[in-house]
């Protein structure tokens, strides 16, 4: 949960801007505002991973850059990782952009087909499991592709921004969570 910006999975984050903690119907959570509002966490919870399921449950406003980077894993010293990302199509509607680099094999599920409006409170999930990623908005997958990865050794993320501080993501994140293992939609962690 993102309802204490002193300790995030229990390390220390680095705040960058002023993000804020907010009410909201669902608990409290945190405010980005799209400029200089950011997390960097010194972990990367996905290292060692053979497979995994990323999931987060946020609110995307209007407003912000088109391309927003709002969860960002990397590996120490090298290129490989992983990312959630929204792209503003219009002044009312957003989708789902996830990518995922795994030493020279490199993807990106590009949804410009699947569009949301802002207002909402959504589930967004990428999931890796065997050769193949996917990911989904509210339990529905939208794109899917092969993709062969090797494990995450250790590394940092970021949320609200990309870990070189560009892209910078305008809303409100509840929660992340990173699990190990493939998880269905049925089975997803995050829960409203």
């Amino acid at each position: 949960m993102l309802d204490n910006l002193a300790t995030l999975g229990g390390q220390a984050p680095q705040i960058l801007g002023a993000p804020r903690l907010v009410d909201t119907e669902h608990g409290p959570a945190t405010a980005f505002d799209g400029q200089q509002d950011g997390l960097i966490v010194p972990v990367l919870p996905l290292a060692g991973a053979e497979h995994f399921t990323m999931e987060m449950f946020f609110c995307p406003a209007p407003g912000g850059e088109r391309e927003q980077r709002v969860l960002h894993l990397q590996e120490d010293g090298s290129e490989s990782r992983a990312l959630i990302e929204t792209r503003v199509a219009d002044e009312a509607h957003w989708f789902l952009d996830t990518c995922i680099w795994s030493g020279p094999a490199r993807h990106t599920l590009y949804a410009e087909a699947s569009l949301h409006p802002f207002g909402p409170w959504y589930h967004v999930a990428l999931v890796h499991a065997g050769a193949q990623m996917r990911h989904y908005v509210d339990g529905r997958q939208e794109l899917s592709a092969a993709m062969p990865f090797e494990p995450f050794s250790v590394g940092k993320t970021s949320l609200g921004v990309r870990l070189n501080r560009v892209s910078w993501f305008r809303g409100i994140i509840r929660a992340v969570c990173f699990t190990p293992r493939v998880l269905s939609p049925a089975s997803f962690e995050l829960r409203a």
